[in-house]
């Protein structure tokens, strides 16, 4: 049986079965990992999306117990020039169709991938429907369905009621805790689990908030620093999250990690637009403007900070990205506040900027020693 990858331009690419039988959409975009396709599915910043892979050969180590970086699978779709019958790896416990299949994700494979990913590249991201279907019926249906940049994703992935994360994970905020470990508070808009490892094994105790949360129910935590989240969407309609994140600035050390960075841009005045087809890939360059050192990180964004609006707004950029001189980072001195488009946790992606964790725990202790 074909199933078709319909764009909405009117173009249709024909393939093969992947997953799940029916159909879906979403805005197409593009990853340009060699490895990572489980952390990939499960990151939160995907939502709403279809997921397209350059790298041809996907689900050739399987699937396993541990890597998973949410509760659920987060796009909408994938899209993938094979999908290994046959995978090998130690942990492997199913291939990548009967995970999709069994998550009830539609997907599909046998697709010219660098065909479309040029089309984005020279066109833009698009929206995109997988069908087994009638390819003009599903062109019709997609042309009437809501766009990506219409729908608070944040509150879809956002958790619901708070929690904690300990050493084997996930825990009640009541679970009795190390004292001595620095108390984080985390805004989710779209956590990547590895985010709270990282900080876990850096000397934190995270407690992990809703979306929805109030800078009154953030500072209640008596946090000794504050974490903003990465996650999915249009950051300009997120006016109910920046309006908590000013209600906090300057009263305790504050990071944020992609969305995080867009968050803390608007917080104090700026702007961010949409890019043209994003990063979203394991190998992108960022110039620390303060050290001159260039790390190599992992990224998923499709918008950035418009520069221009920073001006005396008290921000600074930091980081800048080699390849198109965007934003990848931005310091509010004066309100202990600082940010980053790309992520240091990576899952997948090289370990270039892990050290910003340490910074900032570091940062955390120091203000909480001299209070």
């Amino acid at each position: 049986m074909a199933r078709y990858l319909v764009l909405s331009d009117g173009s249709v690419f024909e393939g093969a079965p992947l997953g799940a039988e029916g159909e879906t959409s979403g805005e197409l975009v593009f990853n340009t990992g060699m490895t990572g396709y489980q952390e990939i599915l499960t990151d939160p910043s995907y939502a709403g999306q279809i997921v397209l892979f350059t790298y041809p050969l996907i689900g050739n180590y399987g699937i396993n117990e541990d890597d998973f970086e949410s509760d659920r699978l987060q796009p909408t779709g994938i899209v993938v020039r094979e999908a290994c019958e046959d995978p090998s790896n130690w942990r492997s416990s199913k291939t990548i169709h009967a995970f999709l299949a069994d998550r009830g994700l539609v997907s599909i494979q046998g697709i010219d991938t660098r065909d479309v990913t040029k089309r984005i590249r020279s066109r833009g991201v698009t929206m995109a429907a997988i069908t087994s279907g009638d390819p003009q019926e599903a062109l019709e249906r997609l042309r009437h369905s809501k766009s990506y940049d219409e729908t608070d994703f944040v509150q879809q992935v956002s958790t619901k009621a708070p929690y904690a994360w300990g050493r084997s994970g996930k825990e009640t905020v009541e679970s009795e805790s190390d004292t001595s470990r620095l108390r984080l508070v985390v805004l989710d808009c779209g956590l990547k689990f590895n985010i709270l490892r990282r900080f876990w094994n850096a000397g934190c105790r995270p407690i992990v908030l809703p979306c929805t949360a109030t800078s009154d129910e953030i500072l209640g935590w008596n946090p000794d620093g504050i974490l903003l989240s990465p996650g999915p969407g249009d950051p300009a309609r997120l006016a109910p999250v920046v309006e908590t994140v000013k209600g906090v600035l300057g009263k305790r050390p504050l990071f944020g990690i992609c969305l995080g960075n867009q968050l803390l841009c608007q917080a104090v005045g700026g702007t961010t637009y949409k890019l043209p087809f994003g990063h979203r890939g394991s190998n992108h360059p960022v110039k620390d403007l303060r050290s001159g050192k260039v790390t190599i990180t992992s990224q998923n964004h499709g918008y950035a900070i418009d520069p221009e609006s920073l001006k005396g707004t008290g921000a600074e950029i930091t980081q800048i990205n080699v390849n198109d001189l965007t934003v990848e980072g931005i310091a509010v001195p004066e309100l202990q506040a600082e940010s980053i488009q790309y992520h240091p946790e990576a899952a997948p992606g090289p370990w270039d900027s892990r050290p910003y964790f340490a910074q900032f725990v570091e940062q955390m202790r120091r203000v909480k020693e001299s209070a």
